[in-house]
């Protein structure tokens, strides 16, 4: 790679706050904060037994209320985010979904706004605290491998919760490639390089196989039945929620209920790069919902689907140049996107959709088939079906290109079908014909009347 390219792609590295080998995942997250905040790390290493138990809520209670003034850097702030955001999870759903908190109290609620703040991000738990910044090597020598890897903060369900968010953090590490791509195909619009573009279309089409690819490990690691039943609980957040209908109210920091959504995929920042690169248009409640998870990304990676969106139409670019290369390197790249989004909609219907009709007919034989809510609180089903056909419409419908002498031999055979013999004998047939249906007129006898 050139090295103005190169200076290029490390400066995005650093406004992006993202990195060639781990795109968005938060780059060596720490697993320890300074003594005085104690009490967060005891309740969140200790999180699982405390909610099984239900002592978290009479633990919370008893916190003294601590001053996030003495976390001086980013990855101090990730960490007490993750923290505190798994602990309120656990407090407000610790006794099932038709029990939640109504209320988190202050010795939670304020720091953890505080630091939300700082982050730029809401003060619930979100796909950035639980999977990009929720890993730590058992062997701080080996590899990034799934047998050296650990959560910082677990919950309810065993090994199916490390699964689940291990799995979710590789297919991360599978999107980072992808991402790299993305910038590619940006400063080559920028230089109007077609060349740039096609590659980078290519890597990003690579990109999206290989997070498919590593998605199927989910089988391997995550029971649908611990997840549905254990764990699926604690991503729920408190908007759109019937169970907490006006939202929480966050003690010393509103006397008014506030709303948020849970944690969702529709959070990850790399499946909306893409969509913004391809220039997939998402609309109505779809888009709607699609852009109000950007709230709940890091500011600096909210910035490059911004960023993205900002760049003259990608799709209109190439239907308008007469590359069938670069429009098939485009249509290769929708259509893995495509994939990709048909693949998750058969591990939300395993997962999620399948265990929820088997707890249905159990509890309710007779019972209707109620709507799906995600965590994020969208229609599930219908949320991802639309997203993945919303992508299909991205494609571009490519015209046979006609060769020279196929368009030379269309010509002859014109020139040859109108030539001046062909046009006089086209007129003497048709004279022909006329003259015959006026002599057939004038010999034919009139109709007599019945005798």
């Amino acid at each position: 790679m050139e090295t103005n390219n190169t200076e290029a792609l490390q400066a995005d590295f650093d406004v992006f706050e993202i990195s060639e080998e781990l795109g968005f995942i938060l780059k060596e997250p720490l697993t320890n904060l300074p003594d005085y905040y104690r009490v967060w790390l005891d309740l969140a290493n200790n999180l699982t037994p405390l909610i099984e138990s239900r002592k978290l809520r009479d633990l919370v209670h008893k916190m003294p209320v601590l001053s996030p003034h003495l976390l001086s850097n980013h990855r101090e702030l990730r960490l007490a985010q993750l923290v505190l955001g798994f602990i309120t999870m656990g407090y407000v759903w610790q006794n099932g979904q038709h029990a939640p908190a109504q209320i988190l109290p202050k010795a939670l609620a304020w720091p953890y706004w505080v630091v939300s703040r700082r982050l730029g991000l809401p003060p619930i738990l979100t796909y950035a605290d639980s999977v990009l910044a929720n890993w730590k090597l058992k062997d701080p020598k080996g590899a990034m491998e799934i047998g050296n890897m650990d959560l910082i903060v677990s919950l309810p369900g065993e090994e199916s919760c490390r699964g689940f968010f291990i799995v979710s953090l590789f297919v991360e590490m599978a999107a980072s490639s992808g991402i790299m791509g993305a910038l590619v195909v940006m400063h080559a619009m920028k230089t109007s390089d077609l060349s740039g573009v096609r590659k980078g279309l290519i890597k990003v089409t690579q990109s999206l196989r290989k997070m498919k690819e590593t998605f199927k490990l989910m089988h391997n690691h995550v029971d649908p039945t611990a997840f549905h039943g254990t764990l699926r609980i604690f991503f729920s957040g408190w908007r759109d929620n019937p169970m907490l209908p006006r939202g929480l109210l966050y003690e010393g920091v509103s006397n008014e209920p506030i709303s948020l959504s849970g944690v969702s995929a529709a959070q990850s920042s790399a499946f909306q790069c893409f969509d913004a690169l391809l220039r997939v248009r998402h609309e109505d409640e779809t888009g709607a919902y699609l852009t109000r998870m950007r709230d709940y990304m890091p500011p600096a990676h909210r910035q490059l689907i911004e960023t993205l969106s900002a760049l003259p139409p990608l799709r209109d670019l190439i239907s308008s140049c007469s590359s069938s290369d670069l429009c098939q390197a485009y249509n290769a790249c929708v259509s893995a996107l495509v994939d990709l989004r048909s693949y998750h909609l058969n591990i939300v219907t395993k997962y999620i959709v399948m265990p929820a009709n088997q707890a249905r007919a159990v509890s309710c034989p007779l019972g209707g088939m109620a709507t799906l809510k995600g965590t994020g609180g969208s229609n599930l089903m219908v949320f991802l079906k639309s997203a993945r056909n919303n992508t299909q419409k991205s494609l571009i419908l490519e015209t046979s290109p006609v060769s020279k002498e196929t368009e030379m031999s269309h010509i002859t055979s014109a020139k040859k079908m109108f030539s001046p013999l062909s046009v006089l004998w086209l007129v003497c047939l048709f004279v022909s014909k006329m003259i015959q249906n006026l002599l057939g007129t004038f010999t034919r006898k009139p109709a007599g009347k019945m005798q």
